[in-house]
């Protein structure tokens, strides 16, 4: 990868905002780019502290971890801004500098079939929207991109959890065509029907993702399936701002009228070994990123499932109606 981090943006910003101490976040695979950062605030008196906390997205701004250590900023990269939040952050999506023309000439043979082509990018490939449009409406395909609805930052712009501007157009496209990694070209195969092809930078792959959507949807209903037998249940929350999806008390009420024994159970992030400690917790469900139940099942020892799962494991909705919704 040859990343821009936007280094100009970053004094700039600094430079307008003149903060005494600043919290770092860093994407997770960018980490290692922590000491390239640190001249630059050095450079204008500026205190800096690099969070090592996971950073998975824009949806997990450190407000808390920023308060607890007096900070007055959080410079927030590889992901652009998710919800408006009552702390300053700046926000550096980090431009990934590739030719991408050898991929998108290989993308041609997958796409014979294909006219109207919807299009989605992650947020480090903005820059080259409109090169990559012009190219394809060269050799004959129409270029429809993604609405920008729900919390993505532009119109094309794809994010794990939100995949209502795909879903606006599928009427209007033959197929999808995502450019990025596997992780949001899943979560595209998870809410729409036409066919998702990828183009994996990372990879050097153009791929058409069939099969997945049933393979996943099956695993689902199992965790579905596998909840309605449990007895307790632990109702997990997370308090970063932007991982909160359905109501815990709302939840509580609910499992209870149908005989369970539920609890609610905080985190700061979960992962399997917290799982673990609540050993007497038959199954769980997850109200933080939709994804960890869906991607990372198979990681946990016990059975996970998504809000939206939840209604349709006790009845208040249909798995036809969840579909219809989308999974994530």
């Amino acid at each position: 990868m040859t990343l821009d981090f936007e280094k100009e943006k970053l004094v700039r910003e600094l430079k307008k905002r003149k903060p005494g101490k600043v919290l770092v976040q860093l994407a997770e695979g960018i980490k290692q780019n922590a000491t390239e950062f640190q001249p630059v605030f050095d450079e204008l008196g500026i205190e800096v502290i690099f969070s090592g906390e996971t950073s998975w997205g824009a949806c997990a701004p450190a407000v808390q971890e920023a308060e607890a250590l007096g900070a007055d900023l959080i410079v927030h990269f590889g992901h652009a801004e998710f919800m408006k939040l009552d702390f300053p952050i700046v926000y550096i999506e980090v431009r990934d500098i590739l030719d991408l023309n050898p991929l998108l000439q290989k993308s041609l043979s997958k796409l014979k079939k294909y006219k109207r082509i919807g299009f989605s990018y992650s947020v480090q490939h903005r820059h080259d929207v409109e090169k990559i449009k012009k190219f394809y409406e060269k050799h004959g395909k129409q270029f429809v991109l993604s609405k920008k609805l729900g919390h993505v930052a532009y119109e094309g712009h794809i994010v794990g959890c939100q995949y209502a501007g795909l879903k606006s157009i599928e009427q209007d496209v033959d197929c999808f065509l995502i450019l990025g990694n596997q992780f949001h070209a899943m979560g595209a195969v998870l809410s729409v029907e036409k066919p998702v092809i990828l183009l994996d930078v990372y990879n050097n792959e153009v791929r058409e993702l069939s099969g997945l959507r049933e393979r996943i949807l099956k695993q689902r209903m199992a965790s579905i399936e596998k909840f309605r037998n449990a007895k307790n249940i632990g109702i997990i929350t997370e308090i970063k701002p932007g991982q909160k999806f359905g109501s815990p008390t709302y939840l509580l009420e609910k499992l209870k009228e149908q005989g369970k024994n539920p609890i609610i159970i905080t985190m700061n992030e979960l992962s399997p070994d917290k799982i673990l400690n609540f050993y007497n917790i038959d199954a769980f469900i997850e109200l933080a990123c939709p994804r960890i139940a869906i991607d990372d099942f198979a990681k946990y020892p016990r059975t996970i499932i998504t809000f939206k799962e939840a209604l349709v494991a006790l009845g208040i909705k249909s798995w036809q109606q969840m579909l219809k919704i989308g999974l994530v």
